[in-house]
């Protein structure tokens, strides 16, 4: 038992931190749908895939297709991602811009300090 505990206090103290950043002036605040679709994308880039807006809004998880057009262009708005041109005009990747790629970087270091304890 005192070993989950130790575990969950660890991810309570992790929450902690995140919130205290979130506090920080940066990019404006995601809703819940977007955080997903921000999660989705990052998990993307990190396994080098590429991902565009189509894709994206064939990802029924997440919703409506116009549903997630709207939230893409949302997170556009405020900073998260850019659209990338690709070989097909018609076709837009999905990027992290280097504000969002920041925000991990900060919420890495909150898991890092929370895991010390």
């Amino acid at each position: 038992m005192a070993k989950s505990k130790a575990a969950a206090d660890v991810y309570f103290r992790f929450l902690q931190l995140a919130d205290a950043i979130r506090g920080l002036p940066s990019l404006p605040a995601l809703d819940p749908l977007e955080e997903r679709i921000l999660a989705f994308i990052a998990k993307a880039n990190r396994n080098e895939e590429r991902l565009s807006v189509r894709d994206m809004m064939g990802k029924q998880e997440l919703g409506a297709a116009q549903t997630i057009h709207t939230r893409l262009k949302s997170m556009r708005d405020k900073g998260w991602i850019k659209l990338a041109d690709t070989e097909d005009a018609r076709r837009k990747q999905i990027e992290l811009t280097q504000g969002a790629l920041s925000h991990f970087e900060r919420l890495s270091a909150c898991m890092i300090e929370a895991s010390k304890g």
